[in-house]
């Protein structure tokens, strides 16, 4: 139903505009906009290509703006990407344990970003920021299963207002190689805030709780603060990705 105080908006009132760029990207772009003006000193033809290497900057450290559902027992996805795994697995070390997750294996759900994806990572839901654990490591291709337990990878633990708690990973690749974090350990977050970013490709890793039914498909693409990845008794779905 249409706001009593907003006229219902229409196709003539819809504006596209470009996302804004994250703080973090303002100097990689600085970066990519002055070499492209040395470069397009030593040849014109170096003008256009450099340009679209910007224009790929900027796309890649854009923040769009995301309508986060509502509701109680909802998991949104902390990341866009595909889904590539579903599947229950042993706990990570850094995040078993009773100030944790526990130690039984949990179902992981593995979103993998690719270098064209938004890079901006969110929280699944609100509450406070239990755990936030930095390992350094390897820089596999994120899509391996290995890349889990060996890669450098930041953990976090939320938990909400009912006592659930939700582990996800952020987990470098190929070719990111830098993970940073926005939130600390007793920090208040909102469902699909902000929490961190993977620079240039990368995975993230969710687990939820056995009351937690995954409501994604692999196959599935995802939006970080929108797609309903679990809802907390849920019925499972299923479905092919065409």
């Amino acid at each position: 139903m249409a706001s009593l105080d907003k006229p219902p908006v229409t196709t003539s009132t819809v504006k596209w505009r470009f996302p804004a760029v994250h703080p973090e990207g303002h100097k990689y772009v600085a970066i990519a906009t002055g070499i492209t003006l040395l470069l397009t000193i030593v040849s014109h033809v170096l003008f256009w290509p450099m340009v679209g290497v910007v224009i790929w900057v900027a796309t890649f450290f854009r923040d769009p703006i995301r309508t986060t559902p509502q509701g109680e027992g909802l998991i949104v996805a902390p990341a866009d990407g595909l889904i590539t795994m579903i599947q229950r697995v042993p706990i990570p070390r850094e995040l078993a344990g009773e100030n944790g997750l526990g130690d039984a294996p949990l179902v992981r759900v593995s979103i993998f970003m690719s270098v064209f994806d938004v890079h901006i990572n969110r929280t699944p839901i609100a509450g406070t920021i239990r755990q936030v654990v930095y390992i350094s490591g390897k820089f596999l291709n994120a899509d391996l299963d290995k890349a889990s337990d060996e890669n450098e990878r930041q953990h976090f633990v939320v938990e909400d207002r009912n006592g659930m708690r939700i582990g996800f990973t952020q987990i470098a690749g190929l070719v990111a190689r830098r993970i940073l974090g926005f939130v600390k350990a007793g920090d208040m977050v909102a469902v699909g805030q902000r929490i961190g970013l993977i620079r240039f490709g990368s995975r993230v890793d969710v687990y939820l709780p056995d009351h937690v039914v995954p409501q994604v498909c692999l196959g599935q693409r995802s939006i970080a603060g929108e797609t309903v990845l679990g809802r907390v008794g849920g019925v499972p779905v299923g479905g092919i990705a065409q």
